[in-house]
């Protein structure tokens, strides 16, 4: 049997050339625009050919005893023949197109660790025959050395399959402690809903986190399954409510139904699969990706800048380790200040919403009395901002100390430490405590999306400005337009947003 039609127009509505089965349907082929990770992961193969490089030459080229060690890696280069390092070049170069064209540059999760290691060493070894061919044709075989050439190609493979395992087991330590995850929920909860619910749970380390069964029809809605938490009429509604990324069909729907959903989760950021029924043939236009042993087809999924998400986070480490080392002799005076100032801790910790309504511990210098968050009721008239926000000139709560740590956000500086722990990043909106995110509409839901931020787009456009719809609308702005240049814009916004005092 072939796979409904509805698989097949959906599938080919959303691609410009149609991919075979068992082909990744990651946009990882040689002759796609490379992405920010393509070009990450090819910085460091290259990299890894340099390297390798250099520990053959240092295995083959004999070094006296009075060239010391900062001294070793200029006399290797200076001691090799030019034409030589011209060929390194060549094989590294090789080596990106092929690893290109296999895949390597796409997502881990498209295939296994073993796999992944196989198709290295295939790709080393292959732009090794393609270097010896070049150096035979050029007939440069006789001056480059064949030591040298052997050396290069397996230092290349070592340290490019330990590279690529070490990676592998970060992500996947990652994914067992609940970060980076992505929320699944099931349409159905038949057989095969339930055996791939299972699946996933056993699979931990691939960051699929199941979140509860859609029914689809009264049957199953009516059938007392706990797991079942609404029917397909509001699963969009669901899926935003539990910061889901990705919706699996495991049994038949409606065409209709289905095109329409995946245009609607497509506009909402929502990846979606098919799992086929395992003894259906498939049409060739219609990619299969395995999730452990299950066969999948994706009808939707979001082109992810991996790459601009890992510079984004070095770009959070390396600021907030700059910032608590340069800015430590500032902190502890601060300390001091606060501690002197008024009775109570020198830090305030607060439970605040993160990513995907993740809860962590938001550090703050105390710029309050001791018993603020008890006195917050007596105040609740008195709130200037509109809707959720709470917020009212001259509150009484606040300490000298803490009306001057306000007024230049220098209250803040704590939260370094939280960028650090990944909790949060050096841009993005703004966490808000559990209250506030109880009275959401779905749409608010938005801003929850990304790492919350120390600064954002609020803080340098409209601070002072008391309506909740700016604070959302800027937030999800945001979200939505993204990009490590718009970071650096805010960034460089909030130095003179600190300077001229306008906190409160």
């Amino acid at each position: 049997m072939a796979t409904p039609d509805y698989l097949e127009q959906v599938v080919v509505s959303g691609r410009k050339r149609p991919v075979h089965a068992g082909a990744s349907s990651d946009r990882t082929g040689l002759f796609y625009r490379p992405s920010v990770t393509s070009l990450i992961w090819a910085t460091l193969d290259l990299m890894t050919v340099a390297l390798a490089a250099i520990l053959a030459l240092r295995f083959r080229v004999s070094v006296p005893g009075d060239v010391r060690a900062t001294s070793l890696l200029p006399f290797l280069l200076h001691s090799a023949d030019p034409i030589l390092l011209v060929y390194v070049g060549w094989y590294g170069l090789l080596l990106i197109i092929l690893a290109r064209s296999y895949g390597l540059y796409g997502s881990i999760l498209s295939r296994n660790g073993l796999n992944e290691q196989r198709l290295v060493v295939q790709a080393t070894l292959t732009a090794g025959l393609l270097l010896c061919g070049t150096l035979y044709l050029q007939r440069h075989a006789e001056e480059v050395s064949r030591e040298v050439v052997i050396l290069l190609v397996v230092f290349t493979t070592i340290l490019l399959c330990i590279r690529r395992a070490i990676w592998r087991k970060i992500v996947y330590g990652r994914y067992r402690e609940g970060l980076e995850t992505r929320n699944v929920l099931i349409v159905g909860a038949g057989r095969v809903a339930h055996a791939l619910r299972n699946h996933l749970e056993s699979l931990r380390h691939l960051g699929f986190r199941f979140k509860g069964f859609v029914a689809l029809s009264e049957h199953e809605a009516e059938s007392g399954d706990a797991d079942i938490i609404g029917d397909v009429r509001n699963c969009l509604s669901l899926a935003r409510a539990l910061f889901v990324d990705e919706i699996f069909f495991s049994v038949p729907a409606e065409k209709k139904l289905v095109i329409s959903l995946v245009e609607e989760a497509r506009a909402l950021g929502i990846d979606v699969r098919v799992v086929p029924d395992l003894y259906d043939g498939l049409a060739w236009n219609a990619p299969v990706e395995y999730i452990g042993q299950f066969p999948t087809i994706p009808l939707h999924r979001r082109d992810l800048p991996i790459g601009a998400y890992l510079l984004k986070r070095a770009l959070d480490t390396t600021g907030a380790a700059l910032a608590m080392l340069l800015g430590a002799p500032l902190m502890l005076i601060l300390i001091a200040a606060v501690k002197f100032d008024s009775p109570g801790p020198v830090f305030y910790r607060a439970q605040r919403v993160g990513r995907k309504g993740r809860t962590f511990t938001c550090f703050k210098f105390r710029t309050m009395c001791a018993d603020a968050d008890k006195l917050k009721a007596k105040l609740e008239d008195q709130n200037e901002r509109d809707g959720i926000l709470f917020k009212i000139a001259n509150d009484p709560r606040i300490t000298r100390v803490g009306r001057f740590l306000r007024k230049y956000s220098f209250d803040e500086l704590p939260q370094f430490y939280n960028v650090l722990r990944g909790d949060m990043s050096l841009v993005g909106p703004r966490p808000p405590i559990a209250s506030e995110v109880e009275q959401y509409d779905i749409a608010h839901l938005r801003r929850l999306d990304v790492l919350p931020g120390m600064t954002g787009l609020w803080q340098v456009e409209a601070r002072q400005d008391p309506s909740f719809d700016s604070y959302i609308s800027l937030d999800t702005a945001y979200v939505e337009n993204w990009s490590l240049w718009l970071d650096m814009k805010i960034l460089a916004r909030t130095v003179g947003v600190v300077f001229s005092g306008t906190g409160s």
